[in-house]
């Protein structure tokens, strides 16, 4: 934590012989000054002195008055040492911030055991080096900067909490009310960057992140701060996160209430800087209403009869100074065991430290601390309970159960909203009550008042004031009409959002359908000047696709079919005899024959119409024969077998009847196709040349999945190169078959009176949908938009408006019937390859819209026919009377 303008501290203890050795001084414990409390973070610290002479006890009954039922450690009996104070008003980075180090240089040199302090993250970098030659150990209560590891800084014990978890616990809410983006407002020095780093890392595992870092410098005049302001005015998230020091976070927020930031819309959260500021100073009108919906990370300190002892003395203290209060103890507790255990205060040069020339830092002077190591793992290893909670570290030098208080400030003051804590996450329960691996991830939070004293949780974003134009790409050549489909879509989408979106359509790309360089030229929009801000047009959402860019849902649903070329078949005279084979009629006439002879066998001695001279029964067998074919036959059965007879041959008469007349209507209205591919299989078995589009949909899969030889393939770029290839067919340079998308297929198959048709089974579905930036705030809102249009029908809407009605009447056949039943009407998708500017448009419709328009032609058919027969019977009526 850094402070301008406040106080940083430094207490040391240093003994009296500065050579290399122990100093003995007898019973008496000269005590130039200890520290009792430290209250109001920089603003004032209260050092309160004692000189106390004749022995220790006196000076531990004092101390006890002062912690409450805790006896201050029986340290130093016998021992003669100094505790020092070094009051600064430095800050670092600033001009005074060389002076502070220096101070502190000057201190180490005089034989110190262990230093407090110091309060300010740049200063600890600096000093944190020194100890970590030195062998002395820093305890400090206000370098909250996360990137003091113990790894780098052995000899650094942060006896406050990290960054790292308040950072996580903002992470944690960005997560919880569903924001993707934050503005990350904060002070340029180690505190700042790395405390917003940290933001970062964490805002990724959220899958959010920081669109924008305004940084100024410590001490920034009001000017500055109104200019980065007015940037982050501009852009368009408005969830904003500000670290930095009191009296710069607090300009920021006079300038964003002076900028009218501080209105519905916005989202302010603010680091514990915001909350130590409230707990140290008197709360004014003034203040409160500056920060009116404000959300502020508190360190979470449990309550303890400690505690409100000490509170209820000391009036405004900040958790800061709870924690270098128990900084003075944790020193005081393992200097003790330090001592019970036989420790020894020794001192030795370094000769690794040597002067620079001319340098105004004497290095050769600092002594090494010979205990230094054993004093540091003392420290580490002590376990007790202090005004802030459980004072205790775990194997990174970081106090255990880390935990926030999450306050929002409104009315006529502040009110928590939740708990954080690193073992449950956010909660309304106090994290000290919850047990350890609990989660508390879908508990409901306290009700917020958000700038703008509304209740309703901000959107946090709109769309970026930054009088741009949204560049839209779009493909370059119209093909098959999809492009103006796809623009419809898109306009209409655009017509259901809250807000409204300026935008522009630029062409992309040659006349090829392939998307990648569109969609690579989206993917720099994040890092290089802006160059396209979405894509719009038939572009097919693949998994490769979706690590560089984001996709709306779907708004037309595609697979790949196989298209092949038909002929209709001309009926001949003969062609009645098609049916059957040769060998078929000769079978079907001798069961015929058989059957009128078995009837005549079993009915001529018993019913006298099979009775009669030889030449008239010959007769007779073959005309009840054949006549039973159409069910003509006048003579009767009376034997019961005879009648048995009859029902089998009767039965499969009707079947004969029946293959015959469904063969005879196929011929006389069949279609012949011209390549002998009918599916997938003898797809890829065949030798025959293939069509493909000129995009990578079906090329990649034909060649990658289904191992087809590159050379069997042929590109085609528009529906007049489909046709062509496909009436050439393959013996004159053309294709046997085309393999594309289905709503492109739809298009031929509707504009060429059904010369065309589909065989076999579809594969590979895919989608197509509108293209945007990673975690563009657009795609989302775009995406309910589309869902919209799907569910009130205003897809298909569009669909019909823009491609009309199929009026090919047999495009009723096989699976194309089969695949357009199974879609719903909603998902009738197309692309448009043309310009914005061209109105070029294609003619087609669903199977189904072709369905219910015969059916309804029909039906009128039949009313007029009743209609007419109607009236003649009323008329004949009317004329008998």
């Amino acid at each position: 934590m850094n402070l301008v303008s406040l106080s940083d501290l430094t207490l040391n203890l240093s003994f009296g012989n500065t050579g290399g050795g122990h100093s003995n001084a007898g019973n008496f414990l000269r005590v130039v000054a200890t520290l009792d409390a430290l209250m109001e973070w920089g603003l004032e610290m209260r050092v309160y002195s004692w000189l106390c002479c004749g022995g220790g006890r006196k000076m531990r009954e004092q101390l006890q008055t002062r912690h409450g039922d805790q006896p201050f450690p029986s340290l130093a009996l016998g021992r003669s040492f100094f505790v020092r104070t070094m009051m600064t008003t430095a800050v670092v980075g600033s001009a005074g911030g060389g002076s502070a180090m220096t101070d502190a240089l000057e201190l180490i040199e005089k034989n110190v055991v262990a230093v407090i302090g110091p309060q300010s993250s740049g200063l600890a970098h600096v000093i944190s080096h020194i100890a970590n030659e030195v062998n002395v150990p820093i305890l400090s209560f206000g370098a909250t900067d996360p990137t003091l590891s113990s790894l780098q800084y052995p000899y650094f014990i942060r006896t406050t909490q990290s960054d790292y978890f308040q950072m996580n616990a903002i992470a944690d809410l960005v997560e919880y009310y569903g924001w993707k983006e934050v503005t990350a407002i904060y002070v340029d020095n180690e505190y700042g960057r790395n405390g917003i780093s940290v933001l970062g890392d964490a805002l990724a595992k959220k899958h959010a992140r920081i669109s924008y870092k305004a940084a100024f410098t410590p001490g920034a005049p009001k000017n500055e701060i109104r200019d980065y302001l007015v940037e982050v005015n501009l852009t368009g998230t408005r969830v904003n996160v500000v670290h930095a020091d009191p009296d710069s976070g607090l300009t920021v927020f006079s300038v964003a209430k002076y900028l009218q930031m501080m209105k519905y819309g916005y989202v302010w959260i603010a680091t514990d800087w915001l909350s130590s500021v409230l707990d140290s100073s008197v709360e004014t009108d003034e203040m409160v209403d500056l920060l009116q919906g404000v959300i502020a990370v508190h360190h979470h300190t449990p309550g303890s009869n400690i505690k409100k002892s000490f509170t209820t003395k000391w009036k405004n203290l900040n958790s800061y100074a709870l924690y270098a209060y128990d900084s003075v103890w944790l020193l005081a507790r393992a200097l003790d065991v330090f001592f019970s255990e036989g420790g020894n205060i020794t001192f030795s040069s370094n000769p690794r430290l040597r002067e620079t020339n001319g340098g105004a830092l004497h290095f050769t002077s600092l002594p090494i601390f010979d205990e230094g190591q054993r004093l540091l793992q003392i420290l580490i290893t002590m376990k007790f309970i202090g005004l802030s909670g459980q004072i205790q570290f775990d194997e990174e030098k970081n106090l255990i159960h880390p935990a926030y208080d999450v306050l929002n400030i409104g009315g006529t003051g502040s009110r928590r909203i939740c708990y954080w804590s690193n073992h449950s996450g956010l909660s309304v329960s106090p994290p000290e009550i919850i047990p350890l691996n609990t989660s508390t991830y879908k508990q409901n939070l306290y009700g917020v008042i958000w700038p703008g004293e509304s209740a309703t949780k901000p959107k946090g974003w709109v769309f970026p004031n930054d009088g741009n134009l949204l560049r839209i790409a779009v493909p370059s050549a119209d093909h098959m009409g999809v492009t103006r489909y796809c623009i419809d879509v898109f306009e209409a989408a655009l017509n259901l959002l809250p807000y409204t979106v300026p935008h522009v359509y630029k062409r992309h790309g040659n006349d090829l359908r392939n998307y990648n360089h569109m969609l690579e030229d989206i993917f720099k929009n994040v890092s290089i000047r802006k160059k396209y801000d979405a894509g719009v047009g038939d572009i097919t959402i693949f998994t490769n696709r979706l690590r560089t860019v984001d996709f709306t849902v779907a708004f037309k649903e595609s697979e790949l079919v196989i298209v092949a070329r038909v002929e209709k078949v001309r009926p001949t005279t003969w062609a009645f005899l098609k049916p059957f084979t040769v060998e078929m009629w000769f079978v079907t006439g001798a069961a015929f024959v058989s059957v009128g002879t078995v009837i005549w066998i079993l009915e001529h001695q018993v019913n006298h119409e099979f009775q009669g001279p030889p030449r008239q029964r010959l007769v007779t067998i073959l005309w009840f024969s054949f006549s039973t074919m159409v069910f003509a036959h006048k003579q009767n059965t009376v034997s019961t077998l005879g009648r048995f007879v009859m029902i089998l041959w009767l039965f499969v008469v009707f079947i004969i009847t029946s293959s015959y007349t469904a063969s005879l209507s196929s011929i006389l209205t069949a279609q012949q196709l011209t390549s002998h591919i009918g599916g997938i299989d003898s797809l890829k078995s065949s030798t025959d040349p293939i069509g493909v589009p000129d995009g990578p949909s079906a090329y990649d899969y034909l060649t990658q999945e289904l191992n087809i030889p590159k050379s069997r393939l042929k590109i085609l770029k528009d529906q007049e190169d489909y046709v062509k290839a496909l009436r050439q067919g393959p013996q004159d340079g053309g294709v046997s078959v085309i393999v594309d998308q289905l709503p492109y297929v739809e298009m031929i198959l509707s504009s060429n009176n059904c010369e065309f048709r589909t065989v076999g089974q579809s594969f590979r579905k895919t989608s197509w949908g509108f293209a945007f930036p990673r975690d563009s705030h657009l795609a989302v809102d775009l995406s309910t938009a589309i869902l919209h249009l799907s569910e009130n029908g205003g897809l298909q809407k569009i669909y019909d408006k823009t491609f009309g009605s199929n009026r090919c009447s047999e495009f009723n056949q096989d699976n194309m019937s089969r695949q357009y039943l199974q879609n719903s009407p909603k998902e009738d998708e197309e692309y448009v390859t043309e310009e914005p500017e061209s109105g070029r448009h294609s003619i087609r419709t669903s199977f189904k819209d072709s369905v219910n328009k015969e059916e309804d032609t029909e039906i009128k058919e039949m009313m007029e026919r009743k209609i007419i027969d109607d009236k003649r019977e009323a008329g004949q009526s009317s004329g008998g009377h």
